[in-house]
């Protein structure tokens, strides 16, 4: 099996851990490389494997399933971050993932995912679409168009458009409800809004979203912590579906609310 590494290399845990996993991939018989993370296009090599490992927190994971969206090649999280909703496994698991990797015991789940675009330039993603504030003591008004249908305007700090896997993200930080990944949607969730309603939405995941600011404050639109650009009064975004899935390596028959439990501690 190949196998490409995308590793955060900041973590000196992480680096450590490369190694041992490298060591271990290649006992069993696993091609292993190094995979550029950083490049601004994907590189043949991501074609060239048969899965990618990501060692590091949520921030590796989603930075790897951003670039294997474009070839279509599964990820595999293993974390070394704080929370890891993400990930597939810990460090302590590496005898039963490499097992799993090498007899085939895995399967390969799929989830929806989303894209802002902002006049000729558009960015996938897998977690959610951000439009925020620029300056921290002022609220923006955002006009929430969607399929064509007006919504609402929100006074608020900013809208979180997530995807189901987002939902664990800035969405529920935003008061939005955790979602099931197998739950193909989009959630719309306003951020501190200054209004009567303030409640998510929930909507098809194919839909089209269009957030267009509607007075002189100027607003940032961000796709998984990377920033595509900015909006001024009566420019907008334009959020819906990408072209692509993500697509997830999973090992463990554990189901979304035993994960939520685990991950946030409360059981």
């Amino acid at each position: 099996m190949r196998l490409g590494m995308v590793v955060n290399h900041e973590r000196e845990q992480a680096i450590a851990f490369e190694a041992e996993f490298n060591a271990a991939a290649q006992r069993a018989g696993c091609q292993v490389m190094s995979l550029d993370q950083e490049s601004a296009t994907t590189p043949p090599a991501w074609a060239e494997v048969d899965a990618v490992v990501a060692i590091g927190g949520d921030g590796t994971v989603l930075n790897a399933t951003r670039r294997a969206m474009v070839t279509g090649t599964p990820v595999l999280g293993i974390n070394l971050g704080t929370l890891g909703f993400l990930a597939e496994a810990e460090p302590g698991q590496l005898s039963e993932v490499i097992d799993a990797l090498t007899t085939g015991a895995y399967t390969v789940e799929e989830r929806n995912t989303i894209m802002a675009t902002i006049g000729d330039v558009s960015e996938p993603g897998l977690n959610d679409v951000v439009v925020e504030k620029i300056e921290s003591q002022r609220l923006v008004v955002l006009d929430v168009e969607v399929d064509g249908e007006r919504f609402l305007t929100y006074r608020a700090d900013g809208i979180v458009v997530a995807t189901s896997t987002g939902s664990t993200a800035y969405g529920f930080s935003a008061g939005g409800p955790l979602i099931d990944p197998k739950v193909e949607t989009l959630l719309i969730a306003p951020v501190a809004p200054h209004s009567l309603f303030d409640r998510s939405l929930v909507i098809p995941p194919d839909s089209r979203i269009v957030i267009t600011v509607t007075d002189d404050r100027p607003v940032r639109v961000s796709v998984d912590g990377r920033e595509i650009g900015s909006l001024r009064e009566g420019e907008s975004v334009l959020i819906g579906p990408a072209p692509r899935p993500a697509r997830f390596i999973r090992i463990y028959d554990e189901g979304f609310t035993t994960r939520v439990t685990r991950k946030f501690g409360l059981g």
